[in-house]
């Protein structure tokens, strides 16, 4: 099945499910579906950072620093959390990711998805999904503030970004 195929809920603007339909469909009619953002730390510290492939169905060749995506139909945003970061990484034996908050992100082009923002610290070597990543580091925090000004980053990524600086701000 291709990533295109995969069933999605569909969401209300209260995060209740009201449909099902494939990712493709999903992106092409812009409809409300649920996403998982992991925001991942290494035992230093730093920040897990990210290239996607320019095969991405969204966002190809942008930067990212979180790992995650779109919530299959059925899934908790646990599960997707767990699932996604453990693939992206490629790692078995990942901590479950810790809950934050949510938020709904609305794009220019009219879509919008229910956005579950997830931390983890990973100690294991990662070796990311050659599919998914075309380059990754782990980057100190001030070097990831730096790098925001200068490189493309996926726009869904940059709101979570914004918003766990300010959780963790105390706003």
């Amino acid at each position: 099945m291709s990533a295109a195929d995969e069933i999605l809920d569909i969401v209300d603007e209260h995060d209740r499910v009201v449909g099902r339909s494939p990712r493709g469909e999903v992106y092409a009619r812009g409809l409300r579906h649920r996403c998982a953002f992991v925001h991942v730390r290494d035992a230093e510290g730093r920040v897990f950072v990210h290239r996607r492939t320019a095969t991405k169905l969204a966002f190809p060749s942008l930067y990212d620093m979180f790992v995650g995506g779109v919530v299959g139909a059925g899934e908790t945003y646990d599960e997707a959390a767990l699932r996604e970061a453990e693939e992206e990484l490629g790692v078995t034996g990942l901590p479950r990711p810790d809950f934050l908050f949510t938020f709904l992100y609305e794009d220019d082009g009219g879509g919008s998805w229910w956005s579950a923002v997830y931390e983890v610290r990973c100690e294991l070597p990662v070796r990311p999904q050659a599919e998914e990543v075309a380059w990754h580091a782990f980057l100190p925090e001030a070097e990831v503030e730096r790098r925001l000004g200068e490189w493309e980053w996926v726009p869904d990524g940059l709101a979570a970004y914004e918003r766990l600086k300010a959780f963790r701000a105390g706003g």
